[in-house]
């Protein structure tokens, strides 16, 4: 029975893999390609605040690299060529949209989603770890407008203070981006980061209320 077993996860592993190398893979190069072009187009058109209507998207379904290191890494890199500094290093990785959605179900959630809430903040915010924050927006798709809108709002405070890092911050915590500001850069930072941590989980925090009480009330029939 062990054999059997193991060899059928073996078995359906390859599956798995063969489907997403012909199917998913490609489907996958189809939406970043999509992705960069419309980033390209509103970083052309001045536009920047509304480029988070694609990255916020890209980044949990786990494309967050792919955007960072193949859309805004070459960009930065040139901008920083001329000015010594570039917002596109911030764009990805700024580390509020995602601290406001956990936020909100830390205050707003029930059971086991409010306990794990507050060590995935630590872990987002201060170790820079983004992924972790993806399987909460993931578990109720409405609230990828929090990020989306906390991640523009962030943006757009960045572009007030005229904003930037001098490199690419990797992992995307706090600790990193204050590293790489450049000198008298501070302010900018931290309060772009700020708004779009309070401007996610203002817009969260209705949602993720609304989520948990339609559980509670699941739960209170299945009782019955």
């Amino acid at each position: 029975e062990m054999l059997i077993n193991n060899f059928s996860v073996g078995i359906l592993g390859m599956i798995v893999a063969i489907i997403g190398y012909f199917i998913i893979g490609p489907f996958m190069s189809t939406v970043l390609a999509v992705l960069t072009a419309g980033v390209n187009v509103l970083v052309k058109a001045k536009l920047i605040p509304l480029a988070a209507i694609f990255i916020e998207p890209a980044k949990v379904l786990f494309l967050n690299n792919a955007i960072n290191h193949g859309i805004f890494t070459p960009i930065g890199i040139e901008q920083a060529k001329e000015a010594g500094k570039s917002i596109m290093y911030m764009l990805e990785a700024n580390p509020g949209p995602g601290l406001g959605v956990l936020l909100a179900y830390c205050f707003y959630s029930k059971g086991g989603m409010k306990q794990s809430a507050p060590g995935a903040a630590i872990i987002h915010a201060l170790g820079g770890i983004h992924e972790i924050y993806f399987p909460y927006v993931l578990m109720n798709p409405l609230l990828i407008i929090a990020p989306i809108v906390g991640s523009a709002a962030g943006i757009l405070v960045f572009s007030i203070f005229n904003a930037g890092l001098v490199a690419t911050p990797s992992p995307g915590s706090i600790f990193a981006l204050m590293a790489l500001a450049p000198k008298g850069g501070m302010i900018g930072i931290l309060a772009g980061v700020a708004v779009s941590t309070a401007v996610s989980f203002v817009v969260a925090a209705p949602l993720v209320r609304k989520a948990a009480k339609e559980v509670g009330i699941e739960q209170f029939n299945d009782e019955l």
